[in-house]
């Protein structure tokens, strides 16, 4: 099949979890015979801190100043595309869902990779800026990074018809056990974007153990972190991690943790990009609790759920040979079930399903 994509980036990693995701699934589905074209905006910020990530055969990464600019080359693209996708956070999506709800393309889909953010601006009024006006009833095919109840109100608030998970996943070629680095070397890590309304569980989580265990070290990666961020004499930071380091920085920890943004834990069934990740590179995982969490990890065996900071000082405290073995668990767990591969597949799948369902009526975009 030829996909059409409108999203938010592929080429930058920069303060957002859709790059590396869309990196693992587009190789993949280069691997198993598919092209792409991924429409990209060019804006300053992605470009000044691209990643020198190189499209895979058969994946065209296509940036553009303004989509109006080169709506004629994409209207070509998505006439001999079978099919074409909106995603969440795309700038021009307006203009995109008209693309591709007008389009000949045999299924017309949008992939949510933020559902809980959306649906939680849908309940409070708020517009949503990458929807379509007359919500998702006209797409043959809505999928969403989230599952659980999530699907339902994605049908009953925004009209779509044909709603199916496709979850975050990891590519194993680029998360993998790899030789530690002393400067990430820590007791326990934590590898993700600034955001208020994680703040809490970080400070919990990750503050109060370096607080309470001074000996050990505590290692901070991301961007956008404020300048009264509360650190510690044991706590260290480095500054926008590009991917190429992710596997360096998660295997230099004796553990690592991980906290999911509110919304998302509020949803369950949501888990991000950075579990699958860390649990491919072999390192033990601890990490805040939300429901479905085990229908991805078994907890006590593959990954250590915590939810106040004696738990986190509980985990340190035990001995490497059982911090390790968790770790190898989660990442044979990750091999079999989570990789980029098996989300291609049932990729695949969803769209072979939705093209032999009638097509719904096409709103005016």
């Amino acid at each position: 099949m030829h996909f059409a994509i409108f999203g938010l980036t592929a080429s930058s990693s920069w303060g957002n979890g859709h790059a590396t995701l869309w990196r693992g699934l587009l190789k993949a589905l280069s691997l198993r015979g598919h092209t792409v074209t991924f429409y990209e905006k060019d804006v300053s910020y992605y470009a000044g801190a691209r990643d020198g990530w190189i499209p895979p055969t058969g994946v065209r990464l296509r940036l553009y100043g303004t989509l109006e600019s080169i709506r004629g080359e994409a209207e070509k693209d998505l006439r001999s595309a079978e099919v074409a996708m909106l995603t969440s956070y795309c700038p021009d999506a307006e203009l995109a869902s008209h693309l591709i709800l007008n389009s000949p393309a045999t299924v017309r889909s949008f992939y949510d990779l933020d559902t809980p953010v959306t649906l939680n601006s849908v309940h409070s009024g708020q517009p949503v800026a990458y929807l379509p006006s007359c919500g998702l009833g006209s797409f043959d095919l809505v999928l969403s990074y989230t599952g659980g109840r999530a699907l339902e109100e994605l049908q009953s608030q925004l009209g779509a018809h044909n709603v199916a998970p496709l979850y975050g996943f990891v590519d194993p070629e680029a998360h993998a056990p790899v030789r530690s680095r002393d400067e990430f070397r820590a007791d326990l890590s934590y590898l993700g974007t600034y955001a208020a309304d994680r703040q809490h569980a970080l400070e919990e989580l990750f503050v109060e153990p370096a607080r309470r265990m001074p000996q050990r070290r505590f290692v901070l990666g991301g961007a956008q972190y404020p300048s009264d961020f509360p650190w510690t004499d044991n706590m260290w930071f480095v500054q926008h991690l590009p991917p190429f380091l992710h596997a360096a920085f998660f295997c230099s920890s004796r553990a690592t943790l991980n906290i999911t943004r509110r919304a998302m834990a509020q949803y369950g069934y949501c888990p991000s990009g950075r579990l699958f990740e860390a649990a491919a590179c072999g390192v033990a995982i601890v990490s805040d609790g939300w429901e479905g969490l085990h229908t991805f990890f078994t907890p006590g065996v593959e990954i250590l759920r915590v939810d106040k900071a004696d738990d986190v000082s509980g985990a340190l405290l035990l001995a490497d040979e059982e911090l390790q073995r968790i770790g190898r668990a989660a990442r044979e767990r990750a091999l079999c079930d989570h990789t980029a591969w098996h989300r291609a597949i049932k990729l695949e799948q969803y769209c072979e399903q939705a093209e032999n369902r009638p097509s719904p009526q096409a709103c005016v975009a």
